[in-house]
Formats: structure tokens, C-alpha cells, sequence
């Protein structure tokens, strides 16, 4: 019981099993829509077939004659029914495919028609099939109920004692064009039936045949990417109990090969690290549980390229290289605060509240105090705290108004807004750089500085960045 508990709670069984149902999912799904077009393609080749059928043999039927068959039983013996009669046979020995062919018209009582004109036929021995006046319930059938408007047919084959048939339908109109009954035809489908079901059993072989080889598929690629897997669980219980020494075999030039070579060098690191690791442990302990606390999908991505830009401002603005530098690497870190913003209010889609926009507007006051152990200078502290300042002191924290702001903070804040313009949030799709840089234009000397976002502008037109 053990043993089997592990063979179907281990990573092989479960690869195996998803690998088995992606597989045999496919093949089912492929074969399915295959089957599927077959199906209707010869379905609908016959209806089509059967509607012209009807629609010709309802213009060869005189309406006004066959409104004038006396609707009971002795309306076979009127002169009127003989001719309609006649002219239905007629179109049936032209058509050889037709097992049956009549008329029928409304009666006064929803759904319930009655035959007209339904002659003998060659089949049996019977008079009459249907007298005249005989009652049907056409609400059986939609198709039948519509074709008063125009040609139709049975979108399902009919099986019964008769076999297998499928029926059409056409309106017969009397000179002014109103419909006064509509002619029905029957066909023997018989071939389409049969089709249809040798291709449902080559539809089941065919799964059968895909699930069997999805298993074999499934076992074999799983027994592949489960054994180096084993290989690195070893390795890392080794790491575990303290052999820092233990080297995972790595064979051929995969993912998972480069997986034990990093495998390997981290653990080569870590030997070479443990003395190290005792000396700064409490202060990287400090450092790591102000991170832990803050949670952005998105800052690294974002603040690189902030970092980037504001590099390359700050370069066209004419400061120095090392200047510049010391602002990328303050602006990778602008927007660390929002690491101890909520996940939820910053991957929000709708509006935020008022009391949520106050949560965001905390970021840069949370972000220089987590940075005022590990930076020393003020200059690029007060950058974090007021890069969402604006010249016309609507920005936050302290709502700094023009050159007040830190020149830094202003080149920040420039680049900041752009990047969020034109890349995709939580709530928006990302803008164009041409409508981005027409914001940057719009806002200038109310959200922005002139002298930075004129410059930035003149970068991104020349596609220096």
C-alpha cells in the first residue's frame, strides 16, 4: 500500500498523467472536429439536395386546383385530387431517391395540419396513405411549421418502422404568391445513417489507438525529465545535511543540465561563503526584513528603465558622468516604498479610493526610510522621497512647487511618468510613444519641469534612448 502511494503521489506519475490528458485531449479534440465536419458537410450536402427537390416539385403543384380537393374521406374520388395525385407521382418517378411525397395545409388549431393530396404509394398495396382531412401534428417538426415562409428541412434524420428518412419542405403559392400548402418529401437515408455510424466507430478506434500511445509517450518523456529532477532532490537533501562538497552529475546541455551546474556553483559559493555569511549575518538579516515586507511585481522591470532614462537626462542636461551614475542608481531604488504598499491596491483595475491613493501616496516617505541605513547622501535621499513632487505643487509628499523640487527629483519624476505611460498596468494597456510624449508636452510647467522633459523629448525624438 505504501509502495503505491508513492508511485502515484511521485513527479513521474504526475508528468505521465498530465502528458497522458494533454495527449489523448488533442487527439480526442482533433478527431472530434474531424468526425464532426464530416458529419454536417454530407449532412447538409443532402438537405440542400432535398430543399431544391422540394421547391421544384412545389412550383410543378396548381395551387388552385389543390385547394379545391375536398378535405375528407371522399376527396379521393374527386377529379381534383387525381390530378394532384397524378402530378405528385409524376415528380416521384423522376426522382427516384423520394419514398414519399404530399400536401398539407393549417387548420384552425395551433400546430395540428391536415393532409390535402398524399398518393398511394408504389411501396404497398394501400388505397390511400392519408385521406384528405386526416389530422398531423406538424409541431413535431420546426422545420415543417416554417415552411410556409419558404424551403426547409428536417435538421435530424427521422428513424422509424419506415427506416431512415429525412424530409423537405417548400411553400405552394397560388397565383397572387400567398402559401395555401406546403409539399413535403421524404428520402431514404439510409447511406448517411450508415456513414455516420462507421465513422463514430472509427472515431472510438482511433481514440483508443491515440490514448494507448499517449500513454506510452507520456511514460517515456516523464521517465526523461523525472531522472535528472531525482538526481538534483539528492543533491539537494546532500546540501541540506551540510555537504556542501556533493556535486550533481551534469549530463547533456538542457535546462535542467544548466540547473546543475547552478546546482553546483551555488553550492561551491555557499562553502566558500559560510565563514562570511556568520560575520554580516544580523546585518543582511536587518536588510532582508525591510524587502520581505514590501511586495511590487513590477519595480525591478519598471526601475531599471527609470534608472536608464533618467541617466540619459541627466547626460543631455550636461552633468557629469559620475553624477549620472550616482542617479541611476538612486533611481533603481524610487520606488522601493512600494514594496510595503498592499499587493492588491497596486494591481488594482478599478479606481482607487480615497483611502487607497493615500496608501500610494505613502510610498516615498517609506521608501526613504528604508533606504536611510544603507545611503548616506541626503542629496539622493531627498530624490526618493520627492519624485512625485510637480512644479505647480499639486504632487506629493510635501508639495514642493517649481525649482524648490531637488533637480534630480524632477529628472525622476519626467522619466517616471513616461515609462508608466508606456507600459502595461494592472488597469490599462500600455500608450504609444507618440501619445506619451505628447502627455509629457501637455503637462510641461504643471507636472513637469521645462528644461527636463524638453530635453527628454529631444532624446526620444532622435532615438538616442
Amino acid at each position: 500500500m505504501r509502495l503505491l502511494r508513492q508511485i502515484f503521489t511521485s513527479f513521474q506519475t504526475k508528468i505521465t498523467i498530465v502528458l497522458v490528458l494533454a495527449l489523448f485531449f488533442c487527439a480526442a479534440l482533433s478527431n472530434y472536429l474531424i468526425y464532426q465536419f464530416s458529419l454536417d458537410n454530407q449532412f447538409e450536402q443532402l438537405r440542400d439536395k432535398l430543399m431544391v427537390v422540394a421547391q421544384t416539385a412545389a412550383l410543378m403543384v396548381d395551387a388552385d386546383t389543390l385547394i379545391q380537393v375536398p378535405l375528407d374521406r371522399e376527396g379521393v374520388s374527386s377529379s381534383q385530387y387525381k390530378i394532384i395525385a397524378a402530378k405528385l407521382n409524376q415528380i416521384k418517378e423522376v426522382n427516384p431517391s423520394v419514398q414519399y411525397i404530399y400536401t398539407l395545409t393549417k387548420t384552425s388549431q395551433e400546430g395540428i395540419w391536415q393532409f390535402v393530396v398524399d398518393p398511394i404509394p408504389a411501396t404497398t398495396n394501400k388505397e390511400v396513405t392519408s385521406y384528405p382531412g386526416d389530422r398531423y401534428d406538424a409541431s413535431r417538426f420546426p422545420e415543417m411549421m416554417e415552411a410556409f415562409k419558404g424551403p426547409s428541412a428536417d435538421r435530424h434524420l427521422m428513424v422509424d418502422e419506415w427506416g431512415v428518412t429525412l424530409s423537405g419542405y417548400a411553400p405552394v403559392r397560388d397565383k397572387s404568391g400567398k402559401a395555401v400548402a406546403v409539399l413535403g418529401v421524404d428520402v431514404s437515408a439510409d447511406d448517411v445513417y450508415l456513414t455516420q455510424e462507421e465513422i463514430k466507430l472509427r472515431a472510438i478506434f482511433v481514440l483508443l489507438v491515440g490514448f494507448m500511445l499517449s500513454i506510452s509517450l507520456g511514460f517515456l518523456v516523464s521517465r526523461r525529465i523525472s531522472k535528472p529532477i531525482k538526481r538534483l532532490i539528492e543533491g539537494t537533501r546532500r546540501l541540506g545535511s551540510g555537504d556542501l562538497q556533493y556535486k550533481v552529475e551534469e549530463k547533456g546541455n538542457d535546462e535542467i543540465t544548466e540547473l546543475a551546474h547552478s546546482f553546483n556553483s551555488m553550492a561551491q559559493n555557499l562553502l566558500v561563503s559560510r565563514q562570511k555569511l556568520h560575520d554580516y549575518f544580523y546585518r543582511v538579516m536587518q536588510a532582508l526584513i525591510r524587502i520581505l515586507e514590501a511586495k511590487d511585481p513590477y519595480t525591478r522591470g519598471h526601475s531599471d528603465r527609470v534608472a536608464d532614462y533618467s541617466e540619459q537626462i541627466a547626460l543631455g542636461m550636461g552633468f557629469s558622468k559620475e553624477k549620472a551614475e550616482l542617479l541611476r542608481r538612486t533611481a533603481e531604488l524610487h520606488d522601493i516604498g512600494k514594496l510595503a504598499i498592499p499587493e492588491h491596491i497596486l494591481n488594482k483595475k478599478e479606481k482607487l479610493t480615497n483611502e487607497e491613493w493615500e496608501e500610494i501616496r505613502k510610498h516615498p516617505i517609506i521608501g526613504e526610510d528604508i533606504l536611510k541605513p544603507a545611503i548616506l547622501d541626503e542629496e539622493m535621499l531627498a530624490v526618493i522621497r520627492s519624485h512625485h513632487e510637480r512644479v505647480d505643487g499639486k504632487g506629493y509628499p510635501d508639495k514642493i512647487t517649481g525649482d524648490n523640487i531637488s533637480i534630480f527629483s524632477q529628472i525622476i519624476a519626467v522619466a517616471d511618468a513616461y515609462d508608466a505611460m508606456t507600459s502595461v498596468r494592472a488597469y490599462r494597456p500600455a500608450m504609444s510613444q507618440e501619445r506619451a510624449m505628447d502627455e509629457l508636452r501637455r503637462n510641461i510647467g504643471t507636472q513637469f519641469s521645462a528644461k527636463v522633459a524638453e530635453v527628454f523629448l529631444r532624446l526620444l525624438e532622435s532615438g538616442a534612448v
